[in-house]
């Protein structure tokens, strides 16, 4: 069993890096302030299946793929590029619509909660920082590192847990505000494409070395 103290010092890491911005926090807010608070919850816990999916690859070795084999590394690239892409023209081509021509209100949770899973899967960087990051917390001395590893990963999800949901309670009441102006919802789904297309090339510029 981990000791206390380490488990507390990764939990408060865990947080620093929910807080800090990246690809996963950013869709989180987009998605809440263009769909609202209860869309960027089910995209919030298909982002955490998707940290969960890493870490059981970091536990059992999988994740190593990714690292050593650039093949692999840039199909998942592309995918994710491709992905996002797709979201950023659905942000686009809504106008004063709600995105893809509907109420995602009326959106399955679902639907939103595959599209976190896909988000966060398809960038194998997730799974190279996992591989680099969950290890580092690990003591084979102290017991099985694959079931170190799986405890550490659920404490990061909690920690994620925590913070995305702050962020959609906050984005999702501030863009629920906004949707009242048609003018404010046409700036939201082009602010929403433009972060869309931002992650992409900054996917899409990313190499399994850096």
């Amino acid at each position: 069993m981990l000791p206390f103290d380490l488990l507390t010092a990764f939990f408060i890491t865990s947080i620093l890096l929910g807080i800090t911005p990246g690809p996963d926090n950013i869709f989180v807010l987009t998605q809440s302030a263009v769909s609202g608070t209860r869309a960027g919850i089910a995209v919030t816990f298909g982002l955490l299946m998707g940290i969960f999916c890493h870490t059981v690859a970091v536990a059992f070795g999988i994740a190593v793929i990714f690292q050593t084999s650039p093949l692999a590394f840039t199909i998942l690239k592309i995918f994710g590029v491709g992905y996002l892409l797709y979201l950023a023209w659905g942000a686009f081509k809504a106008g004063n619509a709600k995105i893809k021509g509907k109420d995602l209100s009326n959106l399955s949770s679902f639907k939103l909660f595959r599209r976190g899973i896909l988000m966060n899967i398809s960038n194998p960087k997730i799974a190279i920082f996992f591989l680099a990051f969950l290890p580092q917390f690990a003591d084979p001395e102290l017991g099985s590192v694959p079931m170190q590893i799986l405890l550490l990963g659920s404490i990061f999800n909690f920690a994620t847990l925590l913070v995305f949901i702050s962020i959609c309670f906050l984005a999702g009441s501030i863009g629920d505000y906004l949707k009242s102006s048609n003018r404010a919802q046409i700036i939201l789904n082009r602010i929403a494409g433009t972060v869309f297309v931002g992650l992409a090339l900054k996917l899409a510029l990313t190499d399994n070395n850096s």
